[in-house]
């Protein structure tokens, strides 16, 4: 590496999981090279960031950008845009929705080709596990997968059929033997039928007979066998979008007990409670569900407390005419999130950033490179790491507008939400691909990183 720095953000106050200080940062061929109170040399950019934040990139772990097959949805170039836009800098693709979903490397490369030609960002792909595709995982190891993907109650995609207990104990004994982890939708799906047709049978359609439909205990007893399998089989374990502090707590005694686990929440767990999603409707419907206000706040808690390891946006779109209907069940579940519920995480810590900066920094960056073997180059703010940033400024509160949103479909439960946060700039490997309301870098500047395995 050249001695000649390409560009310094100067005296911003810059995010670590250790703290925030107010420094400058030199990025020179798309790394961070020098971080300090001051850098004297001159750089062929320069940015002053007096008063903004600089944030390490986010690397949301859960997507569903859709492509191929239902771009219609989202899209690889949508999504990463959107993304960009809330100062995310990599993405894991979900290997549903995609049509084919991603069951073996043949289709794991026939997206990694879309995603070079279409994303503005850097990303991963996740493979998927099903029941009959043990044959496959080796493949889709070598092909770079950053993890397997498995249901345990149905996904809503016919051709990604979910896991009963025997299947997944048989994918984790084979993933624990190819050293790739697998990640779970943990719902117990005996029991969401059983709650889904006690609620039908009284007749009600509506967003509180479908939030009854599903339960915590539907979440908490698939988390109980999926916390079994991985002790028994020895397989990583990532549990997505843990909506209760029930689940965490299950999670950490599975941790004390030296099962290799970890939980992964989202923002929309965070921001809003079951009172919202009967006011807001179709955006707010998700699987698991929003929970009440209570679980809502211990979640906080256990965030700050260092129970919840990461945050993903499990952003999974949907066309318009798939969000609307008079039954609820029938309405597609799915929250599109991947632009605003980061920052609006930032700023629900307006009041308290020196404290908890630090710790959304933790679970929106570091821990998700420590996690899935991306640590040598990822998730950082420090010498050595990627340029991989944000520069956030916290401000007046405004109104989410839907047409300031980069995704495909201008849907979203945060729209009129007051935010106090505003991304300016985001930029991937030192270079800009989101200033000022505008993206900046055309596709295909993302590239494909894989686990360091």
């Amino acid at each position: 590496m050249s001695d000649r720095i390409d560009l310094i953000i100067r005296s911003g106050s810059v995010v670590t999981p250790e703290g925030v200080s107010q420094a400058d940062m030199g990025v020179a061929e798309g790394r961070i090279v020098r971080i300090a109170p001051a850098i004297a040399e001159p750089a062929m950019e320069e940015i002053d960031a007096t008063g903004r934040i600089v944030f390490p990139g986010i690397l949301d772990a859960h997507v569903h950008f859709n492509e191929p097959g239902r771009a219609d949805w989202e899209g690889l170039g949508s999504g990463s845009a959107a993304l960009a836009a809330g100062g995310g800098t990599c993405f894991f693709d979900m290997p549903l929705n995609s049509e084919p979903p991603v069951l073996e490397a043949a289709r794991f490369r026939e997206k990694r080709l879309l995603a070079e030609r279409l994303s503005c960002t850097d990303f991963a792909l996740w493979g998927g596990l099903v029941p009959g595709n043990l044959d496959q995982l080796a493949g889709l190891r070598d092909a770079g997968a950053i993890g397997l993907k498995a249901f345990m109650c149905d996904s809503g995609i016919a051709s990604f059929p979910r896991v009963d207990a025997a299947a997944l104990r048989a994918g984790m004994k084979r993933a624990a033997q190819l050293g790739l982890l697998v990640a779970v939708h943990a719902e117990d799906e005996a029991l969401a039928a059983k709650f889904t047709a006690t609620q039908k049978a009284t007749g009600r359609a509506g967003a509180r007979a479908w939030l009854a439909s599903r339960p915590v205990e539907v979440e908490l007893e698939a988390i109980r066998v999926a916390l079994e399998l991985a002790g028994e089989t020895g397989c990583a374990l990532h549990i997505v979008h843990v909506s209760s502090p029930e689940g965490l707590a299950l999670v950490a005694g599975a941790r004390d007990r030296r099962v290799d686990v970890t939980a992964e929440t989202c923002p929309h767990y965070l921001l809003f409670n079951d009172k919202d999603v009967a006011r807001i409707g179709a955006p707010a419907k998700c699987a698991p569900p929003i929970r009440d206000q209570k679980r809502r706040l211990a979640l906080w808690a256990e965030l700050r407390a260092g129970r919840i390891h990461t945050v993903g946006s499990d952003h999974s779109p949907a066309p318009p005419e798939m969000k609307t209907a008079d039954d609820f069940f029938a309405i597609w579940g799915g929250i599109a999130g991947v632009q605003h519920g980061f920052q609006l995480l930032l700023g629900e810590c307006a009041a308290t950033r020196e404290k908890d900066l630090p710790v959304l920094a933790a679970v929106l960056a570091r821990n998700v490179a420590r996690r899935f073997q991306l640590d040598e180059h990822k998730g950082l703010l420090a010498e050595g790491r990627d340029a991989d940033f944000s520069l956030i400024e916290f401000g007046p509160p405004h109104a989410i507008a839907a047409d300031e949103l980069w995704t495909r479909h201008r849907i979203s439960p945060y729209v009129g939400r007051s935010s106090c946060v505003r991304v300016t700039h985001t930029y991937v490997r030192g270079a800009a691909v989101f200033a000022d309301g505008r993206l900046t870098n055309r596709p295909a500047s993302g590239q494909f990183i894989k686990p360091q395995r």
